[in-house]
């Protein structure tokens, strides 16, 4: 349990107020990198009096070493904010680990639905869509129009080459570890080699756009979430990925994130940033996209069949990688 009079103490020095009352603080679900806490808390005077609905955010113990701390994480989310990206207000972060016994940070808890099971079979949100998606689009689009270089960003690694020679290296380095031949996955690789597209001027990338990771009230978007893969990038990946079919969730004819058309997403896209989306990158990235699930799916599969961490989870994860393959074999030839 999280230590509330340290809390409140932290949480008055940092807004100036003469008391801090927390009401309510509520481990929430859903968390598996991270732990996220309702807190609900009373300010008198300062610069936020009042009541107000918070959510503060730190490692849970099962956090992955390539994600960003939640320091870094901090830092991207106030440069979105910044660029006008709907995402949570950030308040403050904390990298005293006394506080509460590990770094976290506030930010206004937003509320909405983000799973996309449920986004994906709600009719009345499939029927607004395509404005959700097309907002989506524009998210993405201010997103990207940050660029390197950003000071409260220096942690993130500026690529020297195209993200996409980047990204075949890092998948073939996973499968090599693996230790076990797979054929279909280390010919897909070669292949986006041979056919990595140019190198662009890199962008803030989100790194995990997808249905899953904003959230949705009344058919309306509340904010993005997740930004503990974000890097600089090729722009195309995010849309790549949002693309792809294992975001689909219960409507895999809907590319975009299950919810739309692809079109509905990529106009949105367009309209903000004001040039047209070379479609031939976009089917490259979204074939890397599938590459990069299988790598990880076998990865999940390993941890549990390596008696790392027994979970029927993780070892049922390792059965979407046929249908990943097949998907690889029918695409990856007209790239």
């Amino acid at each position: 349990m999280l230590d509330q009079p340290a809390l409140e103490r932290l949480v008055a020095d940092q807004t100036g107020a003469s008391a801090c009352r927390i009401e309510r603080l509520a481990l929430l679900g859903g968390g598996a990198i991270q732990e996220n806490w309702a807190v609900d808390l009373l300010l008198e005077g300062g610069s936020r009096p009042g009541r107000h609905a918070l959510v503060l955010r730190t490692d849970a113990a099962s956090s992955l070493a390539v994600s960003h701390g939640r320091m870094e994480e901090f830092a991207l989310v106030q440069v979105a904010h910044r660029a006008g990206v709907t995402v949570p207000e950030p308040w403050f972060a904390c990298a005293d680990p006394a506080v509460i016994g590990k770094r976290f940070y506030l930010m206004a808890r937003v509320a909405g639905e983000a799973r996309g099971q449920r986004l994906t079979k709600d009719p009345a949100l499939l029927a607004a869509g395509p404005a959700l998606a097309s907002r989506l689009g524009r998210e993405l689009a201010r997103l990207h129009r940050v660029r390197p270089p950003v000071a409260e960003l220096g942690f993130l690694e500026i690529p020297d080459q195209p993200v996409a020679l980047l990204r075949v290296a890092q998948y073939r380095a996973h499968l090599d570890a693996l230790g076990r031949a797979e054929p279909v996955l280390e010919w897909a690789l070669r292949r986006l080699e041979l056919r990595a597209p140019a190198a662009v001027p890199p962008v803030l990338c989100h790194g995990d756009f997808r249905t899953g990771n904003y959230m949705v009230q009344d058919g309306q978007l509340t904010t993005i979430l997740d930004w503990e893969f974000a890097a600089w990038a090729d722009p195309m990946e995010d849309l790549g990925w949002m693309l792809s079919r294992p975001w689909r969730f219960a409507n895999p004819q809907l590319e975009a994130g299950g919810i739309a058309s692809a079109e509905d997403l990529l106009k949105g896209y367009e309209a903000e940033a004001g040039a047209p989306v070379d479609r031939a990158r976009i089917r490259y990235w979204q074939a890397m996209a599938v590459v990069r699930w299988a790598v990880v799916a076998l990865l999940q599969a390993d941890r549990h069949l390596s008696g790392a961490q027994s979970s029927l989870e993780l070892a049922l994860t390792g059965h979407v990688v046929p249908e990943l393959e097949a998907e690889l074999l029918a695409t990856v030839p007209g790239i």
